[in-house]
This record gives C-alpha cells, sequence and structure tokens, in this order.
C-alpha cells in the first residue's frame, strides 16, 4: 500500500469520527409536560440541565422543550412551593411527564420557644404561631389586634373604640379569679407589660406558648400562657428598603336612638305629674311648668330644633396616618436591621387623639467563627389626648362622657341647660356634652425603653455558652383635668376649691434589669455518625430585678377660666393639696432552669423541663417555687404501618403534655406591715395622718399553682396543603391568691391562698391550600375554641359576691361562687309588669294604688307601685321581692369563641377578608337600665325602648293623670314596656343579653404592580391596597356593640357594657414599597 493511500485511510477514519464526536456534543432535543399532583399544568418551572447553564421556562400549558441535551445528562425541575425533582435523559425520544409535589416546608420552620427554638415538627408542646406575612397584609395599628380571630385557645377582647382601647388576652381562659389573667408578654428574650406599642411592620412573628410543657420553662410568669415576640433581624445580602405606609378614614359606627323632642316634653310633663300627686292642681305641675310651659302648649315641640349629642361628641370623621420604614442587609460577619414607625390618629371623639412613634434597631456580629454578639434595641413613644379610654380609678362612673350625650335634653331648655355647673338641677344631674368632654380632658405621655444584649461562644463543638443582658424602662405621665361639672370637684376636694378646677398628675417609672446565662449542648457525639438517637440540653440561670416609683400630684382651686392646659402649664396657680411619692417595693425574681430534648429518628420525641423561681414576694419558707414539666409526642406517620399514607400524608404526630406553672402576680409588700402617709378632709385637729396599709400583711403567702394536661394531635397532609391540629386540656389552680375581705379588722382585705379552679377545652386548627398555581391561588384558615372553667372551691367560703360600681344603687351585680365561673351576673328575674288587675283599686285620700294580697310585691327593690311597674318575680315564695331573690341572670364567658379567613390571588390582585365570632357569651347592658329609668332623676332623655307607644303611660289624653282602673287598661292595651317611673336602678335578666356575634373585621383588596415593569425602576415590590375595618356585625344585641367590656378595675366584673367610648368603621388606602 503506497503512502498516498494510506494518508486517505486515516484521513477518512478521522472524518468519520469527527462527525459521530459532533453528533454526540449536539446531543438530542428532550420535550416534556410539568403538572401538579392534580394534573393542572405548572406555569413558569425551571428546567436546568444539571451541571450546566442550559435550561428552559415551562410555559402556559407546563410544556418545556430544550435542545442539544446530552444523553445521559440530568434535568433538574424546580419551582417555589414545590419539592424539586430530578430526571434523567434516556435514550428515548418520548415527551417526559413530571409530577412536582407541593413543599410541606412548614414542618421545617422553625419556632420560636423559651430560650430557644425547635424545629415546627418536633413541638411536643401546644404552640401556635403567627407570621411576618399574615400581619403585614392586614395593616393593624399593634401586633395584639393582629392576633384577634387567627389562633385557636387565644381569645381576644376589644374593650372599647377608643384609639388607647385596652385589649384583653385570655390563653385558655385563665385560672386565678382576683388576680391577673394576663400572659406574659415576651420580646426579643426580654419580659414586658404588653406588645400594643410595637408595630407589626416590625415583627417577624408571634408564638403563643398555651401548656405547661411549653410555659414552665418561665416558671412563676409561665401560667396564664406565653406569647413571645421576635422582631425582624437583618438578612445576609444587599441592602433591602421597605416602606409600608397608609391612610384611613373612620366614622362612628352605630348609634343609639333617643326619644324625639315632642316625646321627650311628653315624658317629662308625666314624670311630673308622677312625682307630684298630691299637689291640688291636677295639672300643669311647676317641676314641668318652669321648663317646658303648660300641657296646652306641647304641640309647640313637634317642630323643634335638635341636637344630636352622639353625633356631636363622638361624630367627627377620624384619620389615621402611619407609615413605616425599615432598612436592613449585611454580610456573613455582620447583619443589622432598622425600623422607624409613625402613627397620628384623630379619633372620632372631640378632643381626642392619639400619637405614636417607634424606633427599633438590631445587630448580629459574628467577629469569630465560633462568637457572636447581638444588640437590640427599642424605643417607643406616645401620647394620647382628650377622654381616651373609660378610667378605671375613676372617682365616680357620673362623669361618663357617652352617658351625658345620650341623657342631655335634646334642645336647649333655658333656666335648665345654661345653668352654671354649681346651680344645675341635683336631680338632672347632667351637663352639656361637650362641656362634659372638656371638664373630663386628660394628656397621657409615655416613654418605653428596652435595650438587650447578648454574647454568644461555642466554646466546642455543639457546647454552646450564651450570656444576656436587658433593661427595659417605663415612663408613664397621666395628666387629668377635672372642671367645675366633674363630680370631683363637686364633692371630692377642699370646702373652700369646690366647683373650681383640679388637676391629679400622676408619674410613673419603672426600671427592669435582667441577666440570663444558659449552657447547651448537643450530645451527637455520644451516637454514630448515622444514629437515630439525637439529645440535646440546656441549664441556665436568670435575675430579674424591677423598681417602681409612682408620683401623684393632687392641686385645687384653679381660677374657674382655666382650661385643662391653662392647668398643666400653670400649675402655681393651683392651690396644693397632696403629694405622694410611693416606692414600690423592689420585685426581684432569681431562677434556674433547664430542658432536655431527645427523639428517636424523629418518630418518638421526649422533652423535659424544670424551673426554680425564688420570689421577693413570699417570705423564706415560702419564697421558692418549683415548676417541673414533660411532654412525649409519637410520629404516627413515620410507622411502617402507615406505608401506604405516604402519596398523601406528610405528618400525623400524637402528643401529651404534663406540667406546672406558678402565679405571683400580687403587689409587693404584702408579707410584713407597712405605713403611708395620706391627706385627709375628715379630721379637725390635723389633715395629715399615718396608717396602716389598706390591705392586712400575711407572711403566710406562697406561690399560686397551675397543673396542666394537654392532648394533641397535628395533622399535615397533600403536600401541605391541608395542615392543622387538634387539642383537648385541662388546667387545674389551686392555692389561688385570693383578696378576701376582712370586714370588722380595720383593712379593706388580706391576701390569702385559698380556693381551686379548673379550666376544660377543646381547641381545633384548620389551614387549607385549596389552589396554588402560578397565576391564582386561593387558600382558607379557621380555629375555633372551647373553653369551660369552674370554681372548685373558695376555702373558707362558698360564695361571695361583687359590684360592677356603674352605680351606686346596685352592689354585688356578679357572683363568686363555688360551682360557678367568674363572670355569672347576678341579679332579680323581670316577670313583665304590673296591670291595672294587679290592684284591688286607687286610694284616692292617700294617693296610692293598692296591691293585691296574692300579687307579689316589688317595692322593696323597684319602689312604689302603680299599675305599669315593672314587676320582678319572688324567687323565695314570700311575696315580697328582696336581696334574697337573685340569682344568676347571665354568664360572661362564651361557649366558643374563633375566627376564619380566606386569602385569594388573581395575577396581580389579592383579596383577603377575615372573620371572628364569640357565641353563647351574655352582655350586662348597664346603659339599658340607666336610659330607659328614671330612678330618682328628672329631665333626662331616654332611648326608644321607652318610646311613646310602646312604654306604659298614665296620661289621659287632656293632660291629667289617670287613676281610673278601666281607663287606665284601655290606655294601655296595646304598649308592651312597663314604665319607666321608678325610685331606683336595680339588675334584672331584661339588662342581660345575647352577646354572640359574628364580625367581618377586615376585608382587603390590592394589586402589585407586576415585577418586569418595576425591575426597570429596580424596584422590588410594589402593592396598593384597600382595607376596611368593621364593616359588618352581625348581633342580636341591642347595644352599640356586642364586644365590650367596661368594668375593667377587677377582673370579677367582665362584660359589662357601660358608656363605652363608640367604635368606628373605617377604610384604610395603603400600599406597601420594597428597594
Amino acid at each position: 500500500m503506497n503512502q498516498k493511500s494510506l494518508i486517505g485511510r486515516w484521513a477518512a477514519t478521522l472524518l468519520m469520527s469527527l462527525c459521530c464526536l459532533l453528533a454526540f456534543a449536539q446531543g438530542k432535543s428532550v420535550t416534556g409536560t410539568v403538572t401538579d399532583p392534580t394534573g393542572e399544568p405548572l406555569i413558569g418551572v425551571s428546567v436546568q440541565v444539571k451541571g450546566a447553564k442550559q435550561g428552559a421556562i415551562t410555559d402556559f400549558d407546563g410544556n418545556f422543550k430544550l435542545a442539544n441535551v446530552p444523553e445521559g445528562s440530568t434535568l433538574v425541575f424546580s419551582y417555589i412551593g414545590y419539592v424539586t425533582e430530578e430526571a434523567r435523559v434516556g435514550a428515548g425520544n418520548a415527551p417526559l411527564k413530571i409530577t412536582l409535589r407541593e413543599d410541606a416546608q412548614s414542618l421545617e420552620e422553625v419556632v420560636v420557644i423559651g430560650y430557644g427554638s425547635v424545629k415546627k415538627k418536633d413541638i411536643t408542646g401546644s404552640v401556635a404561631t403567627v407570621d411576618a406575612d399574615a400581619l403585614v397584609a392586614v395593616p393593624v395599628a399593634s401586633a395584639v389586634e393582629a392576633l384577634q380571630g387567627k389562633l385557636a385557645g387565644v381569645q381576644i377582647t376589644t374593650t372599647e373604640g377608643s384609639p388607647d382601647a385596652e385589649m384583653k388576652i385570655r390563653v385558655r381562659g385563665g385560672g386565678s379569679i382576683t388576680q391577673s389573667n394576663d400572659p406574659l408578654y415576651i420580646v426579643d428574650g426580654f419580659p414586658v407589660d404588653n406588645i400594643s406599642d410595637i408595630p407589626t411592620t416590625d415583627i417577624e412573628d408571634i408564638t403563643v406558648l398555651k401548656d405547661a410543657s411549653s410555659t414552665a420553662i418561665y416558671g412563676s410568669r409561665g401560667a396564664n400562657g406565653v406569647i413571645i415576640v421576635t422582631t425582624k433581624s437583618g438578612q445576609e445580602g444587599k441592602i433591602s428598603v421597605n416602606y409600608n405606609a397608609y391612610i384611613s378614614v373612620k366614622k362612628l359606627a352605630d348609634k343609639l336612638d333617643v326619644l324625639k323632642p315632642a316625646d321627650y316634653a311628653k315624658w317629662q310633663y308625666e314624670l311630673a305629674l308622677l312625682n307630684n300627686q298630691t299637689a291640688e292642681d291636677p295639672m300643669n305641675p311647676e317641676q314641668y311648668t318652669q321648663y317646658f310651659g303648660n300641657w296646652q302648649d306641647i304641640d309647640l315641640y313637634n317642630n323643634v330644633d335638635t341636637n344630636d349629642w352622639q353625633d356631636i361628641v363622638f361624630g367627627r370623621t377620624g384619620t389615621t396616618f402611619n407609615h413605616s420604614l425599615s432598612i436592613s442587609g449585611g454580610s456573613d460577619k455582620m447583619k443589622f436591621s432598622f425600623n422607624y414607625s409613625h402613627m397620628d390618629d384623630k379619633a372620632i371623639m372631640q378632643m381626642s387623639d392619639f400619637v405614636r412613634d417607634n424606633l427599633s434597631l438590631k445587630l448580629n456580629v459574628k467577629p469569630t467563627k465560633n462568637t457572636k454578639l447581638d444588640f437590640s434595641v427599642r424605643y417607643a413613644k406616645r401620647k394620647v389626648t382628650g377622654g381616651g379610654m373609660n378610667e378605671q380609678n375613676e372617682y365616680s362612673s357620673s362623669d361618663s362622657r357617652l352617658k351625658n350625650a345620650i341623657l342631655y335634653t335634646p334642645f336647649p331648655i333655658e333656666g335648665l341647660t345654661d345653668a352654671a355647673a354649681d346651680a344645675t338641677d341635683p336631680d338632672f344631674n347632667l351637663y352639656n356634652p361637650m362641656e362634659s368632654v372638656r371638664d373630663n380632658d386628660r394628656l397621657q405621655r409615655r416613654e418605653t425603653w428596652n435595650i438587650n444584649g447578648s454574647f454568644t461562644w461555642e466554646i466546642f463543638k455543639n457546647f454552646q455558652f450564651k450570656t444576656e443582658f436587658g433593661w427595659d424602662t417605663y415612663d408613664n405621665d397621666d395628666n387629668r383635668y377635672y372642671g367645675p361639672t366633674t363630680y370631683y370637684v363637686r364633692e371630692r376636694v377642699s370646702d373652700g376649691y369646690k366647683n373650681m378646677p383640679a388637676i391629679v398628675l400622676t408619674g410613673t417609672e419603672r426600671n427592669t434589669l435582667r441577666n440570663t446565662n444558659t449552657l447547651s449542648y448537643d450530645f451527637e457525639k455520644l451516637f454514630a455518625k448515622d444514629s437515630r438517637h439525637h439529645l440535646n440540653m440546656m441549664v441556665g440561670q436568670e435575675y430579674i430585678i424591677t423598681k417602681e416609683r409612682e408620683m401623684t400630684n393632687n392641686l385645687q382651686g384653679f381660677p374657674l377660666g382655666f382650661d385643662a392646659n391653662d392647668c398643666f402649664t400653670l400649675t402655681t396657680q393651683g392651690h396644693p393639696y397632696e403629694v405622694n411619692d410611693y416606692y414600690s417595693p423592689n420585685d426581684i425574681l432569681f431562677s434556674w432552669f433547664g430542658r432536655v430534648n431527645y427523639d428517636f429518628d424523629s418518630k418518638y420525641l421526649l422533652s423535659a423541663t424544670f424551673r426554680a423561681d425564688g420570689s421577693s414576694k413570699f417570705a423564706e419558707g415560702n419564697r421558692w417555687g418549683f415548676f417541673p414539666s414533660a411532654a412525649v409526642a409519637w410520629r404516627i406517620s413515620a410507622e411502617p404501618f402507615m406505608e401506604g399514607t405516604r402519596s398523601w400524608l406528610d405528618d400525623l404526630k400524637l402528643r401529651f403534655s404534663y406540667g406546672t406553672a406558678g402565679n405571683n402576680n400580687i403587689p409587693g409588700g404584702q408579707i410584713v406591715q407597712t405605713w403611708a402617709s395620706s391627706v385627709t378632709n375628715y379630721l379637725n385637729t390635723t389633715d395629715i395622718i399615718w396608717a396602716p396599709s389598706a390591705n392586712m400583711y400575711n407572711p403566710d403567702l406562697k406561690w399560686e399553682t397551675t397543673i396542666t394536661r394537654n392532648l394533641g394531635l397535628d395533622y399535615t397532609l397533600f403536600g401541605g396543603r391541608l395542615n392543622g391540629s387538634l387539642e383537648y386540656y385541662w388546667n387545674s389552680t389551686k392555692d389561688l391568691l385570693i383578696l378576701f375581705r376582712t370586714a370588722g379588722t380595720g383593712y379593706e382585705g388580706q391576701y390569702r391562698n385559698m380556693g381551686e379552679t379548673a379550666n376544660r377545652g377543646f381547641e381545633a386548627t384548620i389551614n387549607w391550600v385549596a389552589v396554588n398555581k402560578p397565576n391564582f391561588g386561593l387558600n382558607f384558615n379557621a380555629n375555633i375554641s372551647f373553653n369551660k372553667s369552674e370554681i372548685k372551691s373558695l376555702g373558707m367560703m362558698n360564695d361571695f359576691t361583687q359590684s360592677s360600681t356603674w352605680n351606686s344603687d346596685i352592689t354585688g351585680d356578679f357572683l363568686v361562687a363555688v360551682g360557678g365561673e367568674v363572670g355569672q351576673m347576678y341579679g332579680y328575674r323581670n316577670d313583665g309588669r304590673y296591670e291595672v288587675s294587679d290592684f284591688t283599686g286607687y286610694d284616692e285620700v292617700n294617693h296610692r294604688w293598692i296591691l293585691r294580697d296574692d300579687v307579689v310585691d316589688s317595692s322593696p327593690v323597684v319602689g312604689d307601685l302603680r299599675p305599669g311597674t315593672v314587676k320582678l318575680k319572688d324567687l323565695t315564695g314570700e311575696g315580697l321581692v328582696n336581696a334574697d331573690d337573685q340569682e344568676v341572670v347571665g354568664n360572661a364567658n362564651p361557649v366558643h369563641t374563633g375566627g376564619f379567613g380566606m386569602n385569594m390571588r388573581v395575577y396581580d390582585f389579592d383579596l383577603s377578608a377575615n372573620f371572628n365570632w364569640s357565641y353563647g357569651n351574655d352582655i350586662y347592658n348597664a346603659n339599658k337600665i340607666e336610659y330607659t329609668s328614671t330612678a330618682g332623676t328628672k329631665y333626662r332623655n331616654m332611648t326608644t325602648e321607652m318610646a311613646d307607644g310602646k312604654r306604659w303611660t298614665n296620661l289621659n289624653p287632656d293632660g291629667t293623670l289617670c287613676n281610673d282602673p278601666e281607663q287606665l287598661a284601655a290606655l294601655n292595651a296595646n304598649t308592651t314596656m312597663w314604665s319607666p317611673y321608678m325610685q331606683r336602678f336595680f339588675l334584672s335578666d331584661w339588662a342581660v343579653e345575647d352577646g354572640s356575634f359574628l364580625r367581618l373585621s377586615t376585608l382587603t383588596l390590592g394589586y402589585s404592580l407586576p415585577k418586569s415593569l418595576l425591575s426597570k425602576v429596580r424596584i422590588q415590590n410594589l402593592r396598593f391596597y384597600v382595607t376596611g375595618y368593621n364593616l359588618f356585625c352581625w348581633t342580636s344585641y341591642s347595644g352599640a356593640d356586642p364586644e365590650v367590656s367596661t368594668r375593667r378595675k377587677t377582673n370579677l366584673t367582665p362584660g359589662v357594657d357601660y358608656s363605652a367610648y363608640p367604635k368606628s368603621r373605617s377604610f384604610v388606602f395603603g400600599l406597601n414599597l420594597s428597594f
């Protein structure tokens, strides 16, 4: 073979080889479809050749196409919210069919618990969490509002409608009787008084610990549940800027209807006749004519211009402007987060405003591989001007603002409504509602600082030491003005300064210092590398000291023309009456605690905690309380016999816990006798006295202890699309710390350990992602809670009564009794009204109706009897109604509470609705009693329950008082109510109403601009939204709003509706902007 031929052959072989290599390098074309488990196509799924830059995106039908894919390559399919899948490219050309399962990533979420955190799937106690997305989605003023209706077992009551209204939180009902049932609030590890001043934009998540296995780590403070707030921290990466703003417009949601002028004048005439039955002239009594003229001219009031006092006082258009700015970012060495928030709220009541500013900064520094420094500071400042929510330490309820707006005369009356404050008719005892607002002016300022720092050192692998230091300061100024119309300056000031303006200035300073040290260790080295055993332990020590001082200055006798601002500014123009500087005993808590967590293959889990608390509130021998707990959990879904459920059941876990927690929520200084200096007007020889404390000391006080048992079942199905929990609990509290009345000792009472209570309940939570498509999503959530409490023992007592104090006529209107529960309303049973047939006739000589012998006599309670008087039931069978005929007529505790919500997104639009409800609770409608009864008063208006045609009438058409039996019966053949005429107020079941309600609390519609458009201007997200608050409330309650509780000075009188600041209905327009 010649050389030329050989070269040709080599060239041909080389050419064929290059062709084969080129063909192999070009690969093949791969097509396919990506769907979800239901067969619906997924749009926008990333399809990537593993180890290469080659990739594609699925189209509208879920299809994709890749060219030149080498045979044997691996394709990676990834999509947000779904588990990433891989597929190998085979030799065939058939299209690939890929199904992506939804990612049940919520099981891997980390939940903050006491002094640590744990994966959600490994929780053994009863824990519920609300994350930042849920908080930011709906604009609310405080973190507490964001929780309403979202967590099973957590009942939140908005007590009034004022911007500073107290929001009561109860976790599983609470076990104490006379002491606080408020949960413990922890913010970034530090215990605080409340979380109402923390803006939601500053919060990462809120976790509620409900059973003792979760709360026992907090020992003495965890008996009523623990609410842990974690604020946002910086994230590694580029700097992120978020700006949120909204403006709202609000109006009074509802009003109470009052009598029209003609009806008002007609009733005043009838009342005057009833009050003057012995007068010789049967018509035109002076009580009426001196202000209204003669009966013959009553038609003049048919067209009188009226003053709608509810609208005048509470009807202005309120506005709220709220905006916040957050900047965060950092590197692997340092992260930071800065937040600023400002809210300016002009409320619906005249002279009522609310302003709040918040600043926060968090720094996370990692100077070395095994050390970490964390620092945070939070500052909050708020100012409340005007009346705000009802005072709980009032001198008298007679200055209540709504009361004046309802009962005041509907038109000006010469000589009555223009009388000076010290010359008004004492039986009228009302003042111009706007003047009352001015005379009850108030200015409240509060500043709080919270500074925390911690150092974490991993001494060696898995062995970590952490020390934390924190300082919290609370500074509150409450400046209260009492004008000439107030009860205080008419009745309580020194004789020389009556009916002259006065002020009471109260300043409270509280400082808390905290140090916590913990050691934690993960024992993974004790087990083989692939061992299924896991064990970790944490031990710690904590020291907390709180110092508090309250300074009260009482100045009286300011010049009559001085308003609140004048008095607050020119204090030297008043006369000092009292300066009281009170230092509370230091509240010191020293603690040891520990926790052990063990699991086998994440299938069998065990957690045990122990805490020992030493409190300065108890004497030696009783100072230390010990609070152990334990919890076990069984992941049923991980068992081999559940293998067949793996395709649809992600997680099924059964758990049980048992533990104890304590309560020392009593004032300090109860174990030794203390003395105080005070000022008095009642002694002639001196005006300064030394006296022992109001409460008798008790050196034998000890811890109140709560034992909880909790059985729970957690479930997650269909790739996380359906999840929730079912829980049953049984709590019992013993050695209750009760303020016991000590009549005859000279002391008001004494704190004692006596009694026992129990709470049982059931909770259910469900979350369902109904649809989760790229351009359409729909999910629902719901929760329901049942709670039943019982007083098992009251020590040496069987029962006692408590007064709500809204009116001095009514005492002991709540009953606390063994076998019952706190919140039982105690009064009489209504039996309609006395008819003419209940009397034998009218005594013309003595001007009284004679009651038949076989008819029950209610006069000891209601006063003089005549046809039309309200009738009460005789429960004792004595024929006479008195205090012995009272019984439980209502219960403020609901049978169940809950909430549900819906979230939907369609392309760039989002819609959410949130509902909350309460069922089976009663409302004590004190307004209904006062607004429909005279009770010895005159010239007051009434609500339309007592409108003409409804109320019993004693008035003949000619303007004379009717005492003829037949004629009187004929006049009232069609009336349904009794007469408002009675001598005193009293509670009957007529004023106790069903307080059940279902409220559409928020409805939000949002629109986010397309990211393709925003990317051009380097904006990450821009969303506009509109939200409606308190849009609808379905209820049978006749009052303004069924969610109310105004008599909160003690826990024993919940559910009373008396002169509450009315609630508003508002519409919010806002935006969320992120860079």
